[in-house]
């Protein structure tokens, strides 16, 4: 990964023709995110504004999200504030990942009001600002940072915003050929002057002293102070000049072991570039420096998503020298962003909000496989209950010839083909009578328990079968499934509501669907977790519309909507249900298909079972780059 500055330039030269366009709708989705609907110039999008400390970025995206049904307070504040507005300029701090955007409003008198939003795209340290344009204060920022957090700055309502520490370091475009030998060389000679002065003693100063001595060294804007160019050449091209990745850096110092040439092998270690004899040379690195950076300073950006020498997939806003069989070529850096992060972000948020869940279906279905043994056990027990039987009339018959105190018998069984002697335990302290009593009692309780144990054994494999089920659907969650999930379980009784009490919560009685559109224009329907799966089988379905779902395995009930298609729709409807599956992985999957008016669900089932008949079973292997490639939305 590489959101560098000259990531962030690409974005800002992408966003150029939206500069005057009209800010129509704004969500937030999550804690971390902004998404901006534009209209008018630039021929409108939907931006998205990220401060995910793992994976903060801006780009336009095309992708759907759920938005809660209380909007949070801070998209109140920035709908107040910036909604209806118009964008008036798009700006990057320097080489910075740091972009600022300016919206002119009205406030609810009238007057124009003037508002800038800092996008901080900082790692951890990320964050959305919201400030006053005319007085630089702050209005709000969508991560609060309290003096406990930074004792550098704080990003709170009512404050001046003050802009993250300076780093010191050169704009990379804005620097020449004779400046770039004289730092090259500075830089050596401060690296060479530094190790001599760590190899002789030092006067120790200490105390106040130390500390004022320290206050006076203010950084230099240089690029000053970093690793041996000669040395490290990528360290210091990182360490020197604002918004420059390690990925960018060592692509000019293999260009520069190249020669310039683009016919460089592919994928080579930089380590050993950075090694080669033209390592002292500050102009053949100026110009392996020079040439990659041309097309930034010209905004001619190529995106590309390849995979580096250690196997890990990175991204760009210029060409790399990576193998060509993982290179994969962007028209827009929005594009390439949005496809190099996918559901990445989501799926971190989904694997943290998740994992109680899963440990709890974890421990609940390794319960019910315990018990399923215990049954097991049970039921082989109760499965002699008629040899009790056949004893204690044995020795009803047999009274006269057993006396108290016998520790067995040994009578004829008549209930046997060749009248075989059977020997019969006695407890020497009962009667004949008080035994074969006993015996009967024996057969009674196993007869009875053999019914239980049955019915037991019945709801035990349900049980299991429900937690696979639901493991299943985690796998394929998004946030607002993950909610739905959760409020199955307590309104089954699994889990406690850990609502606020008090608060009750509104009941969504059309939950939100993904819909895939098919090659020949047919929607298909699939549910993500059971209060989806009864919605779109048992509600929203016609009677002739196709039910699809993976015969014996955890899966989506997946609905074409119509009764009008052809095999593409069947194909891909069936790619879905296998996809949406604990399957996802094999290759065959079967997939069961039926008209909705053949399923049903029994009385007193599960959440999302049902049993269906007149079924014809279909072979797929899911291949997940065909089901990416087909349209879908959000439907509620």
């Amino acid at each position: 990964m590489a959101l560098d500055g000259i990531v962030t330039r690409a974005i800002v030269h992408e966003l150029g023709p939206f500069i005057g366009a009209r800010v129509g709708k704004i969500y937030q989705p999550n804690a971390h995110d902004l998404i901006f609907i534009l209209r008018g110039a630039g021929g409108g999008g939907k931006l998205l504004l990220s401060a995910n400390p793992t994976y903060p970025r801006l780009h336009l995206t095309d992708r759907n999200t759920v938005n809660p049904a209380e909007a949070p307070m801070f998209c109140m504040l920035m709908r107040k504030h910036c909604e209806g507005g118009t964008i008036e300029s798009i700006t990057q701090v320097g080489m910075e990942r740091i972009i600022h955007i300016n919206i002119r409003t009205r406030d609810e008198l009238g007057d124009v009001s003037a508002k800038k939003i800092i996008i901080e795209l900082m790692g951890r340290h990320s964050n959305i600002i919201l400030t006053d344009l005319s007085t630089g204060t702050i209005i709000d920022g969508i991560h609060h940072v309290t003096p406990s957090i930074s004792s550098y700055r704080n990003v709170m309502p009512g404050i001046a915003y003050l802009e993250p520490p300076q780093q010191h370091k050169l704009n990379p475009l804005e620097i020449g050929k004779e400046d770039f030998v004289t730092l090259f060389s500075s830089a050596e000679e401060a690296a060479l002057l530094a190790g001599t002065l760590e190899e002789e003693p030092a006067e120790i100063i200490e105390g106040e002293i130390a500390d004022l001595l320290r206050s006076l060294e203010e950084p230099k804007a240089d690029g000053s102070g970093g690793p041996s160019p000669t040395a490290d050449p990528i360290g210091w091209m990182v360490h020197a000049f604002s918004g420059m990745s390690p990925l960018i850096a060592g692509e000019i110092v293999r260009q520069r072991s190249a020669g310039g040439s683009e016919a460089a092998e592919p994928g080579r270690d930089q380590q050993d570039d950075a090694s080669d004899d033209s390592s002292g040379n500050p102009l053949l690195l100026w110009e392996a420096f020079n040439q990659v950076l041309a097309p930034v300073r010209e905004f001619r950006f190529s995106p590309v998503i390849g995979t580096n020498a250690k196997g890990k997939p990175v991204f760009s806003a210029i060409p790399l020298a990576l193998p060509d069989e993982s290179l994969k070529h962007y028209s827009s850096i929005s594009a390439c962003m949005e496809d190099y992060y996918g559901d990445k972000a989501e799926r971190d948020t989904v694997k943290q909000r998740v994992s109680d869940l899963i440990r709890f279906l974890g421990n609940e279905r390794s319960k019910n496989i315990k018990k399923l043994a215990n049954l097991q056990k049970d039921l082989e027990e109760a499965e002699d209950a008629d040899r009790y039987r056949i004893w204690g009339e044995l020795l009803f018959a047999s009274l006269y010839a057993v006396s108290k105190g016998d520790k067995e018998a040994r009578l004829v069984n008549y209930y046997d083909e060749n009248q075989a002697e059977t020997t019969i335990p006695l407890d020497p302290l009962l009667t004949p009578s008080d035994n074969a009593q006993r015996y009967f009692k024996k057969y009674n309780k196993y007869k009875n328990s053999l019914r239980i144990i049955g019915e037991q054994l019945i709801k035990t494999h349900e049980e299991i079968a429900y937690m696979e089920t639901l493991l299943q659907q985690l796998a394929h969650a998004s946030l607002n499934d993950i909610e739905e999930i959760r409020d199955e379980l307590v309104s089954q009784g699994y889990m406690r509501d850990r609502s606020k009490k008090g608060k009750k919560k509104k009941k969504t009685t059309r939950p939100t669907l993904q819909v895939f559109t098919s090659s020949e224009g047919v929607d298909i329907y699939v549910g993500k977790n059971n209060l989806q799966n009864e919605y779109v089988t048992n509600r929203l379905a016609s009677a002739n519309d196709t039910w699809l779902h993976t015969k014996d395995i955890p899966g989506s009930h997946v609905v074409i909507r119509s009764e009008e298609f052809g095999d593409a729709t069947l194909e891909e409807a069936a790619q879905l249900a296998a996809y949406f599956s604990q399957a996802k992985q094999s290759s065959s999957v079967p997939v069961d298909c039926t008209l909705i008016r053949h399923v049903r669900k029994p009385s007193g089932a599960k959440p999302g079972f049902v049993i269906y008949d007149h079924q014809k079973t279909l072979f797929v292997t899911p291949d997940e780059a065909r089901i990416k490639s087909l349209p879908n939305a959000l439907r509620s």
